[in-house]
């Protein structure tokens, strides 16, 4: 009996020094995870900000298990998303501060067999060149006794278990963002009439492969030309081709913008301006990417040649490009319209 009292005592003085062992191990932990998306920082931003999207990549919730659903606000604060059966149990995220397009901040709550446990989640979103953003996903919070307890028998510690799961986030979420980015869509809406007017140019001779990177900075001259001198511009940028030809890899091209009136420019000036007439023309509407720009453009020669049309040799085909990249961040939703004249056939 004396050594059984012994043994209880004994196990009791084990308990109550791994008890206080435990208590007084340091349970704070943080998890983070930078990773660089070729993306605009508003486009990732809008991506985080919105609750609907998590379903798609964050790691707990998209398992086939996982239950998803949403509270009455899905964006910005006070949105809140919550999951059933994912790998980490139960939790739900809340929305407590959204500052675009640089940080969000939410509170989370994960109820397993361990208990239930509260902790903070900070996204960064910091713009690097070439429209590049870094995204920065931390996880940082306290460990309850049991999990403390708990951590005892894991070959890993929490931070060590959080951290592939957040890495499997971003590596999807970047996926799911290229997808986004690189939808398209090209519609020929047919054979219209484009009344013409007078616009304001310069022009260059390029490869074709350069015309895409030239045209840029001549729109942007001719813009600030324009501005200088008072004259009003109409509409969006345009593109007309004055000579193209594939088998040289070779391109003439004017780039600038429509204005109300004809107006007289500088003799030195390097901005011209010209008049294009009212004509007939078959319109054919490219939503994404630049990239896309040659599969419409066949797409509108089969459309000719498939109802008959016949182009007019003597007129320019031309682009106007409807988006401005900078005001619309997602390549998915970049318009340009694309116009080839059409010769009218005249009935006898």
């Amino acid at each position: 009996m004396k050594i059984f009292k012994y043994l209880l005592f004994l196990l009791l003085i084990v308990l109550i020094g791994a008890s206080i062992y435990i208590a007084t191990k340091d349970g704070n932990f943080q998890v983070e995870e930078t990773q660089v998306f070729d993306a605009p920082q508003e486009l990732i931003f809008n991506e985080v900000n919105n609750f609907e999207n998590w379903q798609y990549w964050a790691p707990w919730s998209t398992t086939s298990k996982a239950n998803i659903s949403f509270g009455d606000t899905i964006k910005g604060v006070g949105a809140s998303y919550a999951w059933e059966n994912g790998p980490i149990g139960e939790g739900r995220l809340k929305t407590i501060e959204s500052k675009p397009f640089s940080e969000i901040t939410q509170k989370i709550k994960i109820s397993n067999l361990l208990g239930e446990a509260n902790n903070k989640v900070s996204w960064n979103f910091d713009p690097l060149e070439n429209n590049k953003t870094q995204v920065t996903w931390t996880i940082t919070g306290s460990q309850s006794f049991k999990e403390k307890f708990w951590s005892l028998f894991e070959d890993q510690t929490l931070a060590e278990r959080i951290q592939p799961e957040i890495s499997k986030g971003l590596a999807a979420m970047q996926k799911v963002i290229d997808n986004k980015m690189n939808e398209y869509s090209i519609t020929v809406d047919g054979v219209v009439n484009h009344g013409g007017g007078y616009y304001m140019y310069m022009t260059t001779a390029s490869k074709i492969s350069q015309v895409n990177s030239k045209m840029r900075p001549m729109i942007t001259e001719v813009s600030n030309f324009m501005e200088t001198q008072g004259f009003e511009k109409l509409g969006n940028p345009v593109v007309i081709y004055n000579e193209w030809n594939q088998s040289n890899n070779s391109a003439i091209f004017s780039a600038g913008y429509f204005t109300p009136n004809e107006v007289r420019t500088p003799i030195d000036a390097d901005v011209l301006n010209g008049s294009m007439p009212n004509q007939k023309v078959l319109k054919t509407v490219l939503k994404g990417k630049y990239d896309n720009i040659e599969e419409a453009w066949k797409k509108a020669y089969k459309y000719i040649d498939e109802n008959g049309l016949e182009i007019a040799q003597d007129a320019k085909a031309f682009e106007v490009y409807i988006t401005n990249p900078i005001e619309t961040v997602n390549p998915a939703d970049w318009i340009t319209n694309i116009y080839i004249p059409i010769k009218e056939i005249k009935n006898d």
